[in-house]
């Protein structure tokens, strides 16, 4: 198969976890559409990625602000006809505060991004998928969505859980129709991304690279794994909560966040 026949999409691409992924799959020959409010990023990027494409692929700069739902539907008419194999809905963003003084409009904010619009790709290109016949959707969520709260960061632990729950939820009903079609969420804990400084946090614990994450997230999407922890640690840590008391649990990632707070 030529993958240059296909695009991969990316979303919150100018950055991050989303620029490894855009040049993972660069390096692979697909063709590329990379999607993010800031376009001078996006076409720095689109430059650098030329140089590891091949001949014959495409890179596509779209500039979209996706917490406006208007913006993503553009997005999704504009790629009903193009030959989509992967979309990777990575888009998104958090803040750390005590719940009543945290902003309000930041935390509307994030739930138009984190949640709508993830959930608006997921069901449009799923729809578009069954009738291609197949394709992979990878949600990026975080650890935080396999946790039962997180007091501190409580919007965007809620936002995640969301993430976390749609993704399983779709997961199962595709398997059990016996659909060609992937879906999973990428779950990591700490990654060295620009996360830190947009959300007001300092990791307690020690990140790691946004390249190893991105990897590591193709690879196990490739195994069709439905949910993906990146690290070692972070897997032991999610499966030892499920055997301590929830409100036991909550108060642990409570003290963890205010370690985190600048």
């Amino acid at each position: 198969m030529k993958h240059s026949k296909y695009f991969v999409v990316i979303t919150g691409a100018s950055s991050g976890i989303g620029m490894e992924f855009a040049k993972r799959f660069a390096k692979e020959g697909y063709s590329l559409v990379l999607v993010a409010r800031r376009e001078n990023r996006l076409l720095e990027l689109s430059k650098q990625l030329e140089k590891v494409m091949d001949s014959d692929a495409k890179c596509l700069v779209i500039p979209k602000d996706l917490g406006d739902i208007q913006q993503c539907k553009e997005l999704a008419d504009r790629l009903e006809k193009e030959p989509v194999s992967i979309f990777i809905n990575n888009a998104g963003f958090g803040d750390c505060g005590k719940f009543t003084e945290t902003d309000l409009n930041k935390d509307l904010d994030m739930i138009d991004l984190n949640i709508k619009a993830m959930h608006y790709f997921t069901k449009r290109m799923l729809r578009k998928f069954s009738d291609q016949g197949g394709g992979y959707l990878l949600n990026v969520a975080s650890s935080a969505g396999l946790i039962p709260a997180g007091p501190f960061m409580a919007t965007y632990y809620a936002t995640k859980s969301y993430v976390v729950s749609l993704t399983r939820a779709i997961a199962r009903e595709l398997s059990e129709t016996g659909s060609k079609i992937y879906i999973g969420c990428l779950c990591p804990g700490p990654v060295d991304t620009e996360f830190n400084e947009n959300a007001n946090v300092e990791f307690a614990l020690k990140g790691i690279t946004a390249e190893y994450c991105a990897n590591y997230a193709v690879d196990m999407m490739k195994k069709r794994k439905v949910v993906i922890i990146p690290t070692a640690l972070m897997k032991v840590a999610i499966s030892a909560g499920r055997f301590i008391p929830q409100n036991l649990y909550i108060a642990s990632v409570s003290r963890q966040q205010k370690k985190k707070m600048k």
